[in-house]
Formats: C-alpha cells, sequence, structure tokens
C-alpha cells in the first residue's frame, strides 16, 4: 500500500464562541444538565482567529494538501473564502447521528470524522490552534508502506502517575485524563499491549478506513454509548484509540517526540512565547486552556499576525 499524494486531505474542528446563535444554543442546552469548569469554558470556545492563521501555515508549509474540511456547527469563518475549491464545510449534522445533537464535545465529534463525505483515504486531521512551522511533505505524516506515523510523547509512568494521583492522593482525573485511560483500557483489554505514550497535541494522520473499522466494528459498542455525551463526559474515549489500535495492529509507525518536533505552547504562560524560536519545532500548537483570559488571548491574536502576516488563498 503506498499513499497517494494527490489525494491527502485535512481536517479541523472550528467554532466561533462568540456567535449569538450559537451562544444561545449552547446556553440552552447547558440549562438543561448544569454548567460544569471541567466541560465548559471560554478556551474551549474562544474564536481568536487561530484557524486563519493556521491557513495560513497550510498554504505555507503544506500546499500539497488535497482538500481541507472544516467541521462546524452550522458556522462558517466571516473572513473565509468558501468559494476556494480546496474549501469545504461539514455542518454537525451532516456527519453526527441525531441523538448527538446539539454536540459541544469534541471528543465524541472526533469518533464520526470517517463520515466526511469524499474525505480521502489518508487524511490529517487539526485543531484551529495547531500550526505548521517548517515546510512538510506527505512523508511527514506517512511511510512508504502508507501507513501512518504516530506521534506521541512518552511518558513511561504514566501507569504509575495514575495509580498515585487516583488511589494515594485521592485526587480526580479531569475528563482528558479519564478519556485517555479509557482509550488505553480498551486497547489494553482487546490487544493485551498497554501504551504509555500520550498525544503530541499537534497535528495527527489517519487512515480513514481503519478509523471506520475501529468506530463502527472493533469498539462499536463502547463508542455507541457516548453518542448521548452532548459535553465531555466521564465515560468519554479520545481519538488516540485510533493510533493505539494501528500500533497494536503493525498498521503504524511509532515515533516520539520532542519540543524540536512538537511543541505545545500555553497562551497564558509568556515565557511560552519564546519556545517556537528556541525549539523551531516542525509544529506548534497554541493551545487556549480554563486558566487563560481574555488579554491573553488579545496576545495571541498580535503574536499569531506577527507570526503569519500574510493573507493566504483561503481568505476574502
Amino acid at each position: 500500500m503506498k499513499s497517494d499524494v494527490s489525494s491527502i486531505d485535512l481536517v479541523y474542528l472550528w467554532v466561533d464562541g462568540s456567535d449569538p446563535e450559537w451562544q444561545a444554543k449552547r446556553n440552552a442546552f447547558l440549562g438543561k444538565i448544569g454548567k460544569n469548569k471541567s466541560t465548559d469554558f471560554n478556551g474551549r470556545y474562544a474564536n481568536n482567529d487561530e484557524l486563519k492563521y493556521s491557513l495560513r501555515s497550510v498554504e505555507r508549509y503544506a500546499p500539497w494538501i488535497r482538500n481541507i474540511f472544516i467541521v462546524t456547527d452550522n458556522q462558517t469563518p466571516k473572513w473565509l473564502d468558501i468559494g476556494n475549491p480546496k474549501i469545504k464545510i461539514i455542518d454537525h449534522k451532516d456527519i453526527l447521528p441525531h441523538k448527538s445533537l446539539p454536540c459541544f464535545n469534541a471528543m465524541l465529534i472526533e469518533h464520526f470524522l470517517h463520515r466526511i463525505p469524499s474525505l480521502s483515504e489518508y487524511f490529517l486531521f487539526s485543531n484551529d490552534d495547531m500550526f505548521f512551522n517548517k515546510a512538510v511533505l506527505p512523508t511527514t505524516f506517512f511511510a512508504k508502506d502508507g501507513f501512518p506515523i504516530i506521534r506521541l510523547n512518552r511518558k513511561p509512568f504514566r501507569r504509575f502517575r495514575w495509580f498515585l494521583r487516583e488511589q494515594i492522593f485521592k485526587k480526580p482525573h479531569k475528563l482528558y485524563s479519564r478519556a485517555l485511560f479509557n482509550a488505553t483500557e480498551l486497547v489494553k483489554h482487546k490487544y493485551g499491549i498497554y501504551y504509555n505514550g500520550l498525544p503530541h497535541h499537534n497535528i495527527d494522520s489517519y487512515l480513514k478506513s481503519d478509523c471506520l473499522r475501529v468506530a463502527e466494528q472493533i469498539f462499536k459498542n463502547k463508542i455507541d454509548v457516548m453518542k448521548i455525551n452532548h459535553v465531555r463526559s466521564a465515560n468519554d474515549i479520545q481519538r488516540i484509540i485510533y493510533s493505539y489500535v494501528a500500533l497494536a495492529e503493525k498498521r503504524g509507525h511509532l515515533r516520539y517526540v520532542s519540543s524540536e518536533e512538537s511543541l505545545h505552547v500555553h497562551i497564558q504562560k509568556d515565557r511560552h512565547y519564546k519556545n517556537p524560536e528556541k525549539f523551531n519545532p516542525t509544529f506548534f500548537c497554541m493551545n487556549d486552556t480554563e486558566y487563560a483570559d481574555d488579554n491573553d488571548r488579545m496576545k495571541l491574536k498580535a503574536w499569531l499576525y506577527n507570526r503569519f502576516p500574510e493573507k493566504s488563498e483561503f481568505e476574502k
């Protein structure tokens, strides 16, 4: 199996949290279930125009990408040129089952990316806060045999740390960590392998057919239970499960990363802004969290503009 350079697609999830209609929909739904700091905070939905700058990085460093699918909830960025032949807007209702709508849970949405109409067998997935920082090639993401290169952060004592936090210190895990644990345990039970490596939180590569098989055959029953998780929930399964299965079945190539390849920046930490220059990574992520405030987000916008000042072909 060889990867086809002409048919590698890129998928984003995107939301404009400042949209009044979307806010009304979310608030009406959260009013039914109650707000929770770990499932609902401004940074999860804030629109800092990251997608605009991420697409500028695509044009500069990965112009060979075929189609760019933007998965949204009945929204379109005002600045986006939807007439560009590479751009495809995908609404949640186009890929999610009716029982999952409305959906404010990215972990659930990610289990249905393989349903995107006309999505290539070979595709990349990115959040809108992830960026290319160097020229990349299809071989950056897929090996000669066509299988994805799976980038993980090395965490050799992960299992022990989990036990220590939960059993000794009695500190509850965040829902994101719980979703990672759920994915790891499912793969361990099915394949007898416990993967310590964690997501590098940057652009990843997948085979559509493998995603379909995991979501709709191997772990269908577990993912079916998730379909009513409109917001993050304790039984969520993180998409790392697709990469773990690929590794377990020898349909992927493991690559542990360092900051020189894949960099994670927390936007509320001033010292982190020096790291893209210091490490000059292939990818970097500008992560907005519950610890960031509006001043941090204004700083991020200015920094991104300085980093990628030229408009791309994807803008009006």
